[in-house]
């Protein structure tokens, strides 16, 4: 299953660079190091491998420099590159692994012989194009331009409406109110993990973006160098629903904001070293001080099946990708990830890395808030609440790859709609630590209190994340929450995580519909900390639906589970 988070309506070209007609294959091998051992890099230098920006952003969250933020070793990597017919593609500092590519064999046998080289594993080939691609290439065009006029007939931009097409997807997150207060994503550098940014260089929703000079740069991880603007449309139209800027017309929830576009996914096939790339772009958004990763990109099943994924994997800790999202969060970023598009399919749950449990995790829904029947859904496979929160995915406006805004379909929009006002939310709280953005937007949403699987704690009301973070800074604390309940519905047991501004006592209950009290337990809870607490005992519980409550001195929270 091709996993680009579209669904139901096609946006984008697929254009190949200037490739021999030949049929060879080239295969991809991840090479993973034992070491960084005789490293020139130290973690008491580090302005040798990270930007000034990306140090201010961990110094400001507190984030030490640790081992994985070295580069890998520059002398293995040379060695690797010196084997004839070997091609070295990315480095991975967090897995101490590189990728490469190569025809020969005998050259992959070589470079797994080194004596510096942990494992090696093939994670995909490359086929050179044939006649075929042009024809798909052709045909998405025809389709693409024929949804986006009949767009144009059915819904004309109003002129007086300074977000044209776009107003509804901002209103229903109130971020008209905080773009109202001035906060449009100003100074925020938002990086676009995607499979090609289309004409973005060309586009008139774009000039102010070109033209302030917001757009800081572009890299390609899939088939190196800068060229981005002639691959997949795809992450054209993400984009568009940040960063596009003509008023009345369409304007995107981060106009103001600087950013990033990196390609990092291949649509024309589908293999594990794409997740990979993945790994490699976020390295290098958090070395050049991005704040936040936009991906709607996920990773279910592969061209080759040996390598694809299970949903007992999307645990939050299995996958390559999950594991280095998790890793990006550690660095202080605020990623940001599509649910999928699976909602109809018969793998119906999100995808890697959607899973992981400090990625925020979106979902779709249509311009009435109902939930959008395609948008992928939770739980994780070890029970916590996923998606996160949800937005407008069900015919969203985006700038289409014809150059016109028009209708579509999937929580690949959703996802940067979100994202674009959590740049405009961390503009305003600039004090903020990626997590208490991530917090904040989760508390504000319009069904914290009682989550379920399809959109998660809700659509986030982006006004009273503000005054959420507003109010922290004033108390001088934050807000006591319960962050997570899982596995819901339960069998054995169930755990609570639950976030304290104080060390307290807490008691934990379980009551009945009834009101009857059937289980109840005493804790200690410590300060800023996701207290974990399990409750074993549940498993004698009778099948059927009861409350959770946690009793604070100040107030008490209530969650609905469900006992199988």
């Amino acid at each position: 299953m091709k996993v680009i988070l579209i669904n139901l309506v096609l946006v984008f070209v697929v254009f190949s660079n200037a490739f021999s007609q030949s049929t060879a294959i080239s295969k991809r091998y991840w090479i993973q190091f034992r070491d960084k051992a005789e490293s020139p890099y130290s973690i008491t230098e580090p302005s040798q491998f990270l930007s000034a920006k990306a140090l201010e952003r961990r110094s400001k969250q507190g984030i030490a420099i640790v081992e994985n933020d070295l580069p890998v070793n520059p002398n293995y990597v040379a060695q690797v590159a010196a084997i004839t017919g070997v091609e070295v593609l990315n480095r991975s500092k967090w897995f101490n692994a590189i990728t490469i590519q190569t025809s020969d064999s005998l050259a992959a046998v070589a470079v797994s012989n080194l004596p510096f080289v942990l494992q090696s594993k093939q994670t995909g080939r490359r086929k050179m194009p044939t006649n075929s691609d042009y024809f798909l290439n052709d045909l998405s065009k025809l389709i693409t331009e024929a949804q986006a006029k009949d767009a144009a007939k059915l819904e004309k931009p109003d002129e007086g409406n300074y977000y044209g097409k776009g107003q509804k997807q901002i209103t229903m997150l109130a971020g008209q109110k905080l773009h109202a207060l001035g906060f449009q994503g100003q100074g925020i550098t938002i990086a676009v993990l995607d499979a090609g940014f289309y004409r973005v260089n060309e586009f008139s929703y774009f000039e102010k973006l070109r033209n302030e000079g917001r757009l800081l740069g572009t890299r390609d991880f899939v088939d190196g160098g800068n060229a981005v603007f002639e691959d997949n449309s795809h992450g054209l139209s993400v984009l568009s629903t940040m960063a596009s800027y003509k008023v009345g017309d369409f304007v995107g929830t981060a106009p103001a904001a600087n950013y990033w576009l990196l390609r990092s996914e291949n649509a024309a096939t589908e293999y594990i070293n794409e997740e990979d790339n993945w790994a490699r772009a976020a390295e290098f958004a958090d070395s050049v001080g991005v704040d936040i990763i936009n991906s709607s990109l996920g990773y279910t099943v592969f061209d080759d099946v040996n390598t694809s994924h299970n949903y007992s994997q999307l645990d939050g800790k299995t996958t390559r990708i999950t594991i280095a999202a998790d890793i990006a969060a550690s660095k202080g970023m605020l990623i940001v990830n599509s649910a999928g598009n699976s909602g109809n399919d018969a793998w119906l749950h999100i995808g890697a890395p959607a899973d992981a449990d400090s990625v925020l995790t979106i979902g779709a829904t249509d311009s009435l808030g109902v939930y959008a029947s395609f948008s992928s859904i939770g739980p994780s496979a070890d029970g916590r609440i996923k998606p996160n929160v949800t937005a407008m995915g069900e015919r969203a406006q985006i700038v289409s790859s014809g150059g016109t805004v028009a209708p579509s379909n999937g929580t690949s929009f959703s996802a940067p709609i979100v994202c674009g006002m959590a740049a405009c939310l961390w503009q305003a709280h600039p004090e903020s630590s990626a997590m208490q953005i991530f917090k904040a937007i989760e508390q504000s949403a319009s069904q914290f209190d009682s989550p379920d699987d399809k959109k998660g704690f809700g659509i986030p009301d982006f006004l009273r994340a503000h005054e959420i973070l507003a109010q922290s800074k004033l108390t001088g604390s934050e807000t006591d929450s319960i962050i997570n309940v899982y596995p819901n519905p339960f069998i054995e047991g169930v755990t609570l995580e639950f976030y304290s501004t104080v060390e307290q006592n807490i008691k934990v209950s379980i009551f009945k519909l009834n009101g009857k009290r059937v289980e109840e337990e005493s804790h200690v809870v410590y300060p800023h900390a996701n207290n974990t607490i399990h409750l074993d005992h549940v498993k004698k519980l009778g099948a059927g639906i009861y409350n959770i409550t946690i009793q604070t001195p100040q107030k008490t929270f209530t969650r609905k589970v469900v006992k199988n």
